[in-house]
Order: structure tokens, then sequence, then C-alpha cells
């Protein structure tokens, strides 16, 4: 039977009209604030982007993820020990370590500059929580052996202030985060040649981590070297940071994937620190459906193993686990039977409110030992998790920004792509 041209047309016409349908129901629409995360949060500006067929995005974008994963850089100290002081230490200077890890490493460093600077000797901080009498001794937390060896010579240390000296009262100060030469000299110099015994106060009227002009270059090297080689978590500690690291690395190579590590915390996302006096969202805090939307137009594959700072699962969690199966907390939800990475024995210990500074410094240590580090709430800790990155090498951060691309390169942190941390004038 003979068959009608038209006929032939009018069908392949319909089959082309059914597929064009198939891939409009596919496409995926979204928008996300995508604002450069920085330090010193302002405001809150939005982009709108846009991705069609997100498994064939992936495919596209995966090749700059691989070279993203080949940007590790070797770099060695570019300065030396401070020479040992040779006169005697002429007072005492003493601190508490307070609102978690991140700001430990800040204030270790602030007290070890000015004691320095003092010919002081340094009285070991005790550790202070949120929660009133929340107080324990500095190597509950930390390795006070590694501290006090490795700043052997450059400032004295002990561990409790002679009796004739504690019976007294000591002046205090409130110090600026990242203390000056000038402040030294001009504000705590003549308290002290006054009264040398001192208790410092840092305050953190700002947190910015990049490098400041200086000619002082022997404050400089003893910043450096309590910042980067003076905290350390006491073995019994730091080996539960080493096991979850592990596991997360044993789980993406089941997988064939990588460990990306995101810093998001929506706890502060209602709080002052992610809210402007307007009520609207700083600028470098977001959201798990932004972060979700963040890694879709970066092309991250769905075998990516995610470890997240939340210390609990909640159900604002869901579409991104959903996507990201290999998604995990320090904590199992036990509703929806999701594996966690704390040893089980450890969470009685790690999991307590009165302990949120423990669960902190194990985030701290995973998100700077991670393939990738994924910022998604600006402070202190983006900044120190950053420095450590690029004192090991691993400067694999990436930012979510104005940048509507959809290329991995486009995010890297300004802090690695302009070198304008002060890690790089520590390390080179």
């Amino acid at each position: 039977m003979a068959v009608d041209p038209r006929q032939v047309v009018a069908g392949f016409l319909t089959l082309s009209m059914f597929v064009m349908l198939g891939n409009m129901i596919r496409q995926d629409h979204f928008s996300s604030p995508a604002t450069e995360l920085g330090l010193e949060a302002t405001g809150v500006e939005s982009n709108t982007m846009k991705l069609e067929d997100n498994a064939d995005m992936t495919n596209v974008n995966a090749a700059g993820l691989e070279s993203l994963m080949d940007a590790d850089e070797e770099v060695k100290p570019c300065w030396t020990k401070p020479s040992p002081k040779t006169q005697p230490s002429s007072g005492f200077v003493t601190f508490s370590l307070t609102m978690g890890p991140e700001y430990h490493i800040s204030q270790i460093t602030d007290a070890v500059v000015v004691a320095r600077y003092l010919g002081a000797t340094l009285v070991l901080p005790d550790i202070r929580g949120n929660e009133l009498g929340n107080k324990r001794k500095f190597q509950d937390m930390y390795n006070v052996d590694k501290f006090m060896r490795n700043l052997d010579g450059v400032v004295e240390v002990i561990e409790e202030l002679p009796d004739e000296v504690s019976a007294k009262k000591p002046a205090v100060i409130r110090v600026p985060n990242r203390v000056t030469e000038g402040f030294i000299t001009n504000t705590i110099q003549p308290i002290f040649q006054t009264n040398n015994y001192l208790r410092l106060a840092v305050i953190f009227s700002s947190v910015s981590l990049r490098p400041k002009e200086t000619n002082n270059k022997d404050l400089d090297a003893a910043a450096c070297l309590a910042m980067f080689s003076g905290l350390e978590l006491k073995h019994e500690y730091s080996e539960v940071a080493r096991k979850m690291s592990d596991k997360l690395k044993e789980l993406s190579r089941k997988s064939d994937g990588k460990v990306l590590a995101i810093d998001l915390r929506t706890d502060l996302l209602e709080k002052k620190s992610c809210k402007t006096t307007r009520g609207t969202r700083r600028k470098g805090c977001y959201d798990p459906d932004e972060v979700l939307a963040f890694l879709r137009n970066v092309g991250f594959s769905a075998n990516t193993t995610i470890y997240l700072t939340e210390t609990w699962w909640h159900k604002g969690l869901n579409d991104l686990k959903e996507e990201f199966p290999n998604t995990y907390t320090k904590a199992r939800n036990f509703q929806l039977y999701f594996d966690d990475i704390l040893p089980s024995e450890k969470k009685g210990e790690f999991l307590k409110s009165s302990n949120a500074d423990l669960a902190r410094a194990l985030d701290l240590e995973i998100c700077s030992q991670s393939d990738i580090f994924v910022p998604a709430v600006a402070g202190l800790f983006y900044g120190h998790v950053t420095g450590k990155r690029i004192a090991s090498g691993h400067t694999q951060i990436l930012v979510p920004s104005q940048s509507a691309s959809t290329l991995a390169s486009d995010f890297i942190s300004t802090y690695i792509s302009s070198k304008n941390h002060l890690a790089y004038s520590c390390y080179c």
C-alpha cells in the first residue's frame, strides 16, 4: 500500500514535538543569592542562575573540578623563629580563650605578640564556654607540651601564676584583634611599666585576616609562629578528628568521588552574625537551598562525599541529602537513619551543648583537611581554615559569588586567587 508523504512528515513533526517537550520538562530553573563571601559583611546581593539538565552540566564542569584538585602548592615558612629573649621576664600576661577554636587562634596570637614585645611571661589561659561557669584548663583541650615547646625561647610560658602575684589585682586591658606595635607601645606598655601583671581581653571589632603593613619582623615572626604552630588539639581529640577524616575519605573512595567540607550553620542564619539591622541576610551567609543551588551550578557530581559542620540533622537539609546522598554531619538523625561520622563512643563528650567548642574544633580540622572547602558562613572560621589550608598547600576553596559562571575556577576564594591572606606573609 502506498504511503502518503504528507503523513510521514506529520509523524516526524509530532515525534519532534514530544522530544522537545521532554527536554523542557527536564529543565531545572532556580534562583540563588550568590555574593562573594567576605569577612566584613555589609549586606545581601542576589544573582539569578539558571541550569538546564543538571546531569549534563555536571559532565561539562567535571574537568574544571578535576583541575581544581591539582591546585596543591608546595610552601615553606618565609619566617624564622624569633631569637631567644636574653633578659629575664619583667612581668606576667594572662588571658582566657573564649567563643570557640577559631577565636582561640587569634587570641593566642595576640597574647604571644604582646608578651614578646613586653618581655613578659605568658600564663597558660583557661578556656571559657558560652554558658556561665563553663570553664576548663588549657591542657583539657590542647596539647600543652607542644605549645610550650614551640614557643620556647620566644616567650616564657608558665602553667600558673606564682602565689604572690595571683593575690594581686591585674590591670585589665581591652586589646583589638591583630594588635599592632603602635597600640602596644602607646597603650599597653605604659600600664605594664606601672603594673607588671596584665589581663588581656581581645576584642573582635574586625575579623579580617588580610595582611597589614608592618616594619617589625620580630613581631611578625612571633605572630606566624603562634598562629600556625601554637595550638594543636591534645592527642585524644586530634585522633578523633583524624578518624573522622579517614572515614570520609574511605566513603569517597567507595563512590569514586571527593570529600567536600561545607561550613553550613543554619543555627546562625537568624542571629546577629547573619542579620543586618533591617533584618535582611548579611553577605556571606547561605542556607541549605542556596548551597544546593551553588553545588549544582558548579557541577559537583551526585557521588561527592559531603561533610556539613552542622552538628545535628534537620529537615532543612533533606533536599541536599536527596541530591547528594553521601552527605553527613557529626551525628545521626535517628528518624532518617543517616550514617554518622563521629565515633559513637565519643558522642557523649562532643555533642553536649556545654562542649560546643570541642565539636567546632573537629569541624576546623576536617574542613582544613578535606579535598575542597566551601564556606557558607562568613567569619573567622573561614579565615583560619583558609590559613591552615594555605600552610599545607591545599588551596581548593570555593566561595559562592556574584558570578553566574559555571566554572569552578571562577569561584576560588579571593584569599587564594589574590593571595591576600596573611598566611601568604608567613608561607611562600
